[in-house]
């Protein structure tokens, strides 16, 4: 029997789902196999939440909720997290989402990056419409694009950031 405890954190003590369940096994199973040579970094990588979305055309994919305390460590090895977890729940595609505390709008941290699965967000833009209706353009760091099959993966950022917010988003590579 392995002892997931560890890998679920919930807030006021709430019952974890069996999907965190299942996760937190994943987790447990990457951190004792013997092929990790990133066994530090896991000991202290554990989620707060997860949740399962439809992307486009039949495809899944899973938000795992990782509090900020443990973000400094997930984001060390997220590509390499990321595809362990894909391997172990059959290709569906996975996003880490740091949780954190939200903060005043005038309020700006120093030495922080906006971070989409391997890449970094370079620029965003807001398109309004005609009708009103706006969309927000995310652009990508460019000298991500050929790595880690990030195009394929673009959907599902844009169905996550509808999730989390309720917004429309286009996330592209910036040109140039």
């Amino acid at each position: 029997m392995i002892n997931t405890r560890r890998k679920i954190i919930k807030d006021k003590g709430g019952v974890p789902t069996p999907l965190e369940e299942e996760v937190a096994k994943a987790l447990v199973e990457i951190e004792v196999s013997p092929s990790c040579d990133y066994k530090a970094e896991m000991r202290e990588v554990y989620i707060s939440g997860a949740t399962e979305i439809e992307v486009g055309k039949g495809g899944e994919a899973m938000i795992l909720h990782i509090p900020f305390r443990a973000w400094q460590y997930a984001k060390k090895i997220q590509s390499r997290l990321i595809k362990e977890l894909e391997k172990k729940f059959n290709r569906k595609h996975v996003v880490l989402v740091a949780s954190r505390t939200i903060l005043d709008k005038d309020f700006r941290r120093k030495g922080l990056k906006d971070i989409v699965g391997p890449t970094e967000i370079v620029g965003k833009r807001r398109r309004l419409g005609c009708d009103g209706s706006q969309i927000l353009k995310v652009l990508l760091d460019p000298r991500d694009k050929d790595k880690e099959h990030i195009d394929n993966k673009l959907p599902v950022y844009a169905a996550v950031y509808k999730k989390l917010t309720t917004k429309e988003a286009v996330f592209s590579f910036l040109q140039g």
